[in-house]
């Protein structure tokens, strides 16, 4: 059988049904347009620091290229494995671009084996640094670099209006992080998850549970569903699509910036629709060198800093180091 009802699943993977209330829909057309971006800056405020994660709408991004990405996601994803596999991460070194294989990738490792496999992608450069290089880019589908650099490129300004209302929530300077993003690290992925049938544990899912590394990440997730966050009281919470929105969450380094007044939300994927599922995330962090360190609205005598300041671009690669061998080899 194809159905979820078919499954049987490991009482730990259990979630309960969304309410409004966990997972709300925010209107950021006023944010967009620019005619009450504060309106729209206290609502996001509101959610980061009583929910954690929100849907948005009327995002301003094509509803064409959405389709045109996830088309060239999924002819990408069946193309056969040895083709796949000539474009593998480990080949672009520090750069960390290509194709994830299935395991290669798994961000809760002592519990969980993530069976999914990744496309990652970036800006193009010349030169190589940890997180920034040249893509590696499959030959087929013809329109796969087209499509996923104006997708990037979407993401991107999709992704400042949304930090600049962020530091706005903080009653900060619009530009406040803006000025730590001159030239952000950037990670646009592309996500397959193959259905899972019979008796799903624990110890292997779509994907375990983990916090993002980074500071925004916006989601595209297609109509198969799968996806589960972890509410203020420790429940598991089903997320399901919504059509014409992304899902909004933050990552660790908004949780340092705020000095934990806004909580990078764990979540995890399921997939036991017996569907294919995809999803295209797309992060977005700091420059390399920036330092993350507690914003002043967000401490003083009574409730002291509580973190040391680092710098961005070294938390996330020893993040990645902790997953990918050639990077240690």
């Amino acid at each position: 059988m194809s159905t979820a009802s078919a499954n049987q699943l490991d009482s730990r993977l259990e979630s309960k049904s969304t309410s409004f209330s966990e997972i709300p829909i925010i209107d950021i057309a006023a944010l967009i347009d620019g005619s009450n971006p504060m309106k729209v800056a206290d609502e996001i405020g509101y959610v980061c620091e009583n929910i954690g994660l929100l849907c948005i709408k009327n995002h301003g991004v094509d509803k064409q290229l959405i389709k045109d990405a996830y088309a060239q996601a999924q002819a990408f994803f069946n193309l056969p494995l040895e083709q796949k596999q000539q474009l593998n991460i480990i080949n672009s070194g520090q750069t960390l671009r290509g194709y994830i294989p299935m395991y290669a990738d798994n961000v809760d490792p002592e519990n969980t084996r993530d069976f999914k496999e990744c496309f990652d992608f970036g800006l193009n450069e010349t030169s190589i640094s940890p997180f920034f290089g040249p893509n590696l880019i499959p030959e087929q589908p013809a329109s796969f670099k087209e499509t996923f650099e104006q997708y990037h490129d979407a993401m991107m300004t999709l992704s400042r209006r949304l930090i600049r209302a962020i530091a706005l929530s903080l009653k900060l300077p619009a530009d406040y992080f803006e000025k730590l993003q001159k030239k952000p690290i950037t990670i646009q992925r592309l996500l397959h998850y193959p259905p899972q049938k019979g008796k799903v544990t624990l110890e292997e899912i779509g994907i375990g549970a983990h916090t993002d590394y980074g500071f925004l990440t916006i989601l595209s997730q297609d109509s198969v569903g799968g996806l589960q966050v972890q509410n203020r009281n420790g429940e598991w919470v089903s997320a399901p699509p919504v059509e014409d929105t992304f899902i909004v969450n933050i990552g660790d380094l908004v949780q340092t910036f705020t000095n934990d007044r806004y909580i990078s939300t764990a979540h995890r994927v399921i997939n036991t629709s017996g569907k294919e599922r995809y999803s295209v995330p797309f992060f977005i962090d700091l420059d390399f060198n920036a330092e993350v360190s507690v914003v002043p609205t967000c401490h003083n005598d009574e409730n002291p800093a509580k973190y040391e300041p680092y710098t961005c671009g070294q938390h996330k690669y020893e993040r990645f180091v902790d997953s990918y061998a050639h990077l240690t080899s």
